[in-house]
């Protein structure tokens, strides 16, 4: 990782603009999920992993309150995180078929891995103003990833945000809805993907599986 992005990432962590999220994710962090008792829960901002020359940017909602939340790594130690990097290994974007903890040696080839905010919300819905707030540091972090050819939207509810971080940016009105497997063009040349979030939900109903997934992440690297 860059200096400039680790420096953004130190930042990220320090950050305490929203005061209903500084709540939660403390107060998560003491009362603890039977399982996770006896580990220690980052309790902090959560900020992106991977190389500032990555190709690929995968972009989430927010941490989970006891996946990011507890790991200090977006998309680690969760069942999201185990679907998603089953995927990921498959198609070689990650080295490792799962996402475990800081120190489990994952690794990833091309591609950076964020959320549009940096806290677990109450109930997994931020608020607008949560939202702003933390649009300065997805900026900051699409500023420095100069090699970006792709974003991915794991949801609706990122790759909305997405849309709207982008027409703010660049002043632009075409409309971009969310449908699965769908590409756009975004003004600065980067093209984003559409995909359903890999939830426990959407999996157990077979909104998503690994076939759908890793076909979206076959099309990308195709592109790049």
């Amino acid at each position: 990782m860059s200096i400039k992005l680790k420096k953004i990432n130190k930042t990220i962590v320090k950050c305490k603009k929203c005061p209903r999220l500084v709540n939660f994710r403390e107060k998560i962090s003491k009362i603890k999920r039977k399982q996770n008792l006896n580990e220690t829960y980052w309790g902090k901002p959560v900020p992106g992993f991977g190389n500032k020359k990555s190709k690929i940017l995968i972009l989430g909602l927010a941490p989970a309150a006891h996946g990011g939340n507890r790991t200090g790594r977006s998309f680690t130690g969760d069942k999201s995180s185990e679907f998603l990097f089953k995927c990921l290994h498959d198609v070689r974007i990650s080295n490792k078929p799962y996402s475990k903890s800081l120190n489990d040696g994952l690794k990833l080839n091309g591609t950076y891995i964020t959320n549009i905010l940096k806290c677990a919300p109450p109930e997994d819905k931020p608020r607008n103003i949560e939202l702003n707030n933390c649009s300065q540091y997805f900026d900051e972090e699409i500023k420095y990833l100069n090699k970006l050819k792709v974003i991915i939207g794991l949801g609706k509810v990122a790759f909305d945000n997405c849309i709207k971080f982008y027409k703010k940016k660049y002043n632009f009105n075409i409309k971009m809805d969310f449908v699965h497997g769908k590409r756009f063009n975004l003004p600065n040349g980067v093209k984003i993907f559409a995909c359903y979030h890999p939830s426990p939900r959407n999996v157990n109903t077979k909104l998503i599986n690994e076939r759908k997934m890793k076909r979206i992440f076959d099309k990308v690297l195709k592109l790049i």
